[in-house]
């Protein structure tokens, strides 16, 4: 395989948006490589981890069709110490690839293209829909903080995706706390669900981008597909029944409350400093005007913050873990929050004041 005349760029930025599922360790050692492909004008940059695969490409005005794998990290870290500006001069012959770039020359160890084990396209489409990228990335990001990580509940270490009439709705739960949120898309569909495994959801999250430019999503058999800009990510789907969460849902609870995300945050993360560093526990204590937040630690240390809150309701003491309540102001970019408490026993759910696109229910702790 041979490059001229390449610019640095051209081959750095389609590599850096498949590298990142690359795994350093693992037992086939070709994962650990890039599939570079010149062919019809482009050249084309494939990463694979078996679960998903992402390509990329860049123009490029290459002749003839050839193919080769790399080692991905080690050519990512080579290209992004070079200057900006270089120029690079790629060849390929045997098992060594020579990247030259002005004065510099580096040999890399390479693997027969015809080796690399590819994910299979399924060929049976049964929904596609587009929407813009900064819509997929704000429904993703507004849920994905409640996924389980490495659940023996295997369906919880992903997000589920719900197409269903005129909606796409995100859900995501660790058993502790949910996050379901909705957008509107234009055209109707027939309601299906999908889970998408964690690292695909981060994945997504990285190179999705906060623009008006489409992407397309593709659900197919056992697989989903997005295509965006110059790149395309297939994925498995997980294979398994995720809870019923309009069950966990609370519906009427009468302890209501509403404030400034930005103040209830930063009170959180003050008392938060003096919380207990394994369990994490905060109590919440609501009365007639005011809102108490409390936490201690096995120091008999203590932080309490006051805030005040037009409530006029029966007192409520209950107790949280702050990193849940802390995670989902962070990641909801509005001015106010609506909290609605039942008992000191009953999950608690966080809303938008004025919106129905988004709740987040969250368990009590005993304290």
């Amino acid at each position: 395989m041979q490059l001229k005349q390449i610019a640095r760029d051209a081959l750095l930025k389609p590599l850096q948006a498949v590298a990142g599922i690359v795994e350093r360790r693992h037992t086939l050692p070709i994962l650990a490589n890039v599939l570079l492909e010149q062919k019809d004008g482009r050249l084309y940059l494939t990463a694979t981890d078996l679960e998903m695969q992402i390509t990329a490409h860049s123009e490029f005005d290459g002749k003839e069709a050839q193919a080769v794998t790399v080692a991905a990290r080690k050519l990512h870290d080579l290209l992004r110490a070079l200057p900006d500006v270089s120029t690079i001069n790629v060849d390929a012959t045997g098992s060594k690839m020579t990247v030259r770039a002005g004065r510099s020359r580096f040999n890399l160890q390479t693997l027969p293209a015809a080796d690399y084990p590819r994910i299979g396209i399924g060929q049976e489409q049964l929904q596609s829909l587009t929407l813009a990228q900064r819509d997929l990335r704000g429904l993703i990001k507004s849920a994905e903080f409640a996924m389980a990580q490495q659940d023996i509940r295997y369906y919880l270490n992903g997000m589920l995706l719900v197409i269903d009439g005129a909606s796409l709705q995100a859900v995501a739960t660790d058993g502790h706390r949910l996050s379901w949120a909705s957008f509107n898309i234009p055209g109707q569909f027939s309601r299906q669900e999908v889970i998408l495994p964690r690292k695909t959801v981060l994945e997504l999250g990285k190179l999705l981008g906060e623009v008006d430019d489409p992407v397309t999503l593709d659900i197919l058999a056992n697989q989903v597909r997005f295509r965006f800009g110059n790149i395309e990510l297939v994925s498995k789907v997980v294979d398994g029944k995720f809870p019923d969460y309009n069950r966990v849902i609370p519906q009427g609870h009468g302890k209501i409350i509403e404030l400034a995300r930005s103040e209830l945050l930063a009170a959180l993360q003050r008392a938060a400093i003096l919380s207990n560093e394994k369990f994490r526990g905060v109590r919440v204590v609501l009365a007639p005007g005011t809102l108490k937040i409390i936490c201690t630690n096995s120091e008999q240390e203590e932080a309490e913050e006051e805030l005040e809150v037009a409530y006029e309701g029966d007192p409520l003491d209950i107790g949280f873990n702050i990193t849940y309540l802390l995670d989902v102001l962070q990641n909801l970019p509005t001015d106010r929050v609506r909290l609605a408490f039942g008992d000191a026993n009953s999950s608690a759910l966080v809303t938008v004041p004025e919106r129905e696109d988004y709740k987040y229910v969250v368990m009590p702790m005993r304290i």
